[in-house]
């Protein structure tokens, strides 16, 4: 397989921050349709990689490729129009919109939240919005106002808003956290559906959530990869055991 068949290729990836490598070197390739699940102690370097990957940081050395298409020297809105979504650790939705608005002003036509309200919802739009609503399980809180809504439901109406845009590449850290049992096993689901015809890269601590939903896991250590496969296989080295599930 060509480095060219995979939906990213990151290639000797570094980035330093007043002389200490944040990154050091990595390289990393996600498949089509992979849910691939990042691991690895605080300060791994985790967060700062997907970071580099939707703009928000800037490399200094190495390369990203999505789709073959080299994505380190573009801006942030550039990477989010090439098909990468990012949802951050804490949920950034419109509080007072109800739940279909938030939905509606994420439609890609370029417009921001205040070019959205003036905006007429058109068949096409409101029938994404009633789709991404069943995708996301919020079909009866569309009229609702978003922040009525649980914490996992907010979580999960953010996530509506990056697949509004319909993103080949959608990167999530740490999704779970603060959700009860149920909203984890319903987060679960959610990300297997999802999958089917899109990318994931998901940051997470909790092992029994990555081991239901990874396909593969990337556990990182100071800046590097320090093991890369199944589940099975990670939780069984004993370098990830001595870094970081051991304690």
């Amino acid at each position: 397989m060509s480095n060219s068949d995979f939906v990213l290729a990151v290639e000797d990836l570094t980035v330093s921050f007043d002389g200490f490598k944040a990154i050091d070197s990595l390289t990393l390739y996600v498949d089509k349709g992979e849910l691939r699940v990042i691991i690895g102690p605080n300060g791994a370097g985790k967060t700062t990689l997907l970071d580099l990957i939707c703009g928000k940081t800037k490399a200094s050395g190495g390369s990203i490729k999505f789709k073959n298409n080299e994505m380190t020297d573009l801006a942030e809105h550039e990477i989010v129009r090439a098909g990468i979504g990012r949802k951050f650790q804490t949920p950034s939705i419109y509080e007072n919109l109800t739940v279909s608005k938030n939905l509606e002003v994420s439609f890609p036509r370029g417009r921001g939240v205040f070019g959205a309200l003036a905006f007429k919802c058109t068949p096409d739009v409101k029938a994404r919005i009633e789709e991404v609503a069943a995708e996301i399980g919020l079909t009866d809180q569309l009229e609702m106002e978003a922040g009525l809504l649980s914490h996992g439901q907010k979580q999960w109406l953010e996530i509506g808003m990056l697949l509004m845009q319909d993103p080949e590449l959608l990167m999530l850290d740490e999704p779970i956290a603060g959700m009860s049992v149920r909203e984890r096993e319903l987060t679960a689901d959610l990300l297997e559906r999802i999958c089917r015809n899109r990318s994931m890269i998901v940051i997470e601590h909790d092992m029994d959530f990555v081991k239901k939903i990874a396909h593969k896991v990337t556990v990182m250590h100071q800046g590097k990869i320090l093991a890369e496969g199944a589940m099975e296989k990670v939780q069984n080295d004993p370098r990830v055991i001595d870094v970081y599930l051991g304690h």
